[in-house]
């Protein structure tokens, strides 16, 4: 009934908001800084933005500039499943590079969230990206989706990209997926897959939950599983593909990450009404195109959702050595082939330190000059992956290690 509920609120506040905005775009007058008039045409553009949306929005990613050479960029479907399709940044004209693929999190927000990550990546790399769909628009005859289907998208997706390239690819994992892209890495090793990764980095991924629990994690523990299942699964309600399907909204997800810091976010909505009030069109707009982004919300199957909090944060399993992959123990002392890189942010109060460099651990096979840490200081989980010192500190050393590694 939430999903419902949740429905009938954002249908009927629509029409409000569509005002909202027609009144903002209709009062906004060059001239008008500062006096009652932009005061209204801001305030409605603040009302018309406090909405959720449900569809990804696009990477806007059309070019890649080094040093003096441009290459026009433009995305291509490898492989597409019913939950989630293998994008290509295609450079055309640009000479070879070693292809990557950015794993992105299921985790209540899209694949758009790594625009930044990706468009640093083109620099030097073949980029493709995991974009996974929204729940709640895969219609129910496509099954069930769990932990298990997921890893099974990541090593399918993996065996694309060397059947496109004709190359082994370099897989960076950031957050949530962590753990599947190593037990992805583990499965194709002890099966001798040729698809598995040349590298593997992970960064600011729950491996070890264990480790220097954050609030995140404490939260996971809380309450039994299926207290869980019983007030955070919904069905998803018509007119939506996937009517019926048992989801974990994101709605709930971006509830549960605002709930954590309300203040910065109110905040940063009076901030984005006093700069539209003064005209200071480039400080708002930097507002807007996080909140377009930080808005967009994303679905999760249900089944994938339980087992994770299950799995990664409520047992540890992969830690303790006992996760189930297709009624087989994941061995990640099998990976011997596959550079290891980890990345840790000093800040961040989603995956702690100490959380991610766990995986260096459970790889023993792997030979140590293979095996390297970062621990980026002054940084917090998103720092991790966009902003500056992910350009400038860490993204070089993410680079090195996928070119030291290639053979």
């Amino acid at each position: 009934m939430l999903y419902q509920a949740y429905q009938v609120q954002s249908d009927l506040l629509s029409p409000m908001r569509m005002l909202a905005q027609w009144v903002s775009s209709s009062f906004w007058l060059s001239g008008t800084e500062g006096t009652a008039l932009r005061r209204v045409s801001a305030a409605s553009e603040v009302f018309s933005r406090l909405k959720l949306t449900h569809a990804r929005p696009p990477y806007e990613i059309e070019s890649v500039t080094v040093g003096e050479d441009t290459w026009p960029v433009t995305e291509e479907t490898t492989l597409s499943t019913p939950f989630g399709t293998l994008l290509h940044f295609k450079k055309e004209g640009a000479p070879w590079q070693p292809p990557v693929m950015l794993i992105a999190p299921l985790s209540g927000h899209f694949a758009t969230l790594l625009r930044e990550t990706a468009r640093t990546l083109l620099q030097d790399h073949d980029v493709y990206i995991t974009d996974w769909h929204n729940a709640r628009d895969v219609p129910l005859r496509h099954g069930a989706y769990g932990l298990d289907d997921y890893i099974d998208n990541v090593i399918a997706f993996g065996e694309a990209i060397t059947a496109d390239t004709g190359h082994r690819s370099h897989w960076v994992a950031v957050c949530q997926p962590c753990v599947a892209a190593l037990a992805a890495t583990a499965i194709m090793a002890e099966d001798d897959n040729p698809a598995q990764p040349q590298s593997l980095t992970l960064m600011a991924g729950p491996v070890d939950c264990r480790v220097n629990p954050t609030e995140v994690n404490k939260l996971a523990n809380t309450k039994p599983i299926e207290w869980f299942e019983k007030n955070l699964v919904n069905h998803v309600p018509l007119p939506h593909a996937g009517f019926m399907r048992r989801v974990y909204p994101g709605f709930l997800q971006l509830t549960a990450f605002i709930s954590m810091n309300p203040e910065r976010h109110k905040q940063s909505f009076r901030d984005l009404y006093r700069h539209l009030v003064d005209g200071d069109i480039d400080k708002a707009e930097t507002i807007r195109t996080f909140y377009d982004e930080y808005l967009a919300v994303n679905d999760l199957p249900a089944e994938f959702y339980l087992e994770t909090v299950e799995k990664v944060f409520q047992t540890y399993d992969l830690p303790r050595g006992v996760l189930q992959y297709r009624g087989r123990t994941v061995n990640t002392k099998a990976i011997r082939r596959t550079a290891l890189f980890t990345v840790e942010g000093e800040r961040d109060d989603i995956c702690s330190v100490g959380q991610t460099v766990a995986a260096q651990d459970l790889c023993p096979s792997i030979r140590p000059y293979l095996k390297t840490h970062h621990i980026q200081t002054g940084v917090g989980h998103y720092g991790v992956f966009s902003g500056r010192r992910w350009n400038q500190q860490i993204y070089p050393r993410v680079r090195e290690v996928i070119h030291a590694s290639l053979g």
